[in-house]
């Protein structure tokens, strides 16, 4: 009879211990997703940093020197615009020289 109780403790202590390993399993999966979606939002707030600020440089040139930023790199040299290229391509196609700037932002992956 005693040893039917020591397999009982046995289960018991399996069963315990598969439920925590279980439990640390999902807890890590739940960090894991919590983490990459903390990223994600991280950098879309960044994009929408970087086109509120290519817009505001855009305009505050045209506003000191009448004309518009002829390329993205004169915002860069006079206007300190900086952005993480290695995160984000931005296009800058100029429309004409009295027209707003054709500004598009993408996402490297």
């Amino acid at each position: 009879m005693n040893r039917f109780v020591k397999n009982e403790k046995k289960q018991k202590q399996r069963r315990a211990s598969f439920f925590s390993a279980g439990f640390s399993l999902l807890m890590l999966l739940a960090l894991y997703f919590g983490i990459s979606y903390i990223s994600e939002n991280t950098i879309a707030k960044q994009q929408e940093s970087l086109e509120t600020a290519l817009q505001r440089c855009v305009v505050q040139c045209y506003a000191v020197e009448g004309t518009y930023p002829p390329s993205l790199a004169y915002l860069q040299e006079h206007y300190g615009l900086t952005y993480d290229e290695d995160l984000f391509f931005v296009d800058y196609t100029i429309v004409g020289s009295n027209l707003l700037p054709d500004i598009t932002i993408i996402r490297k992956d």
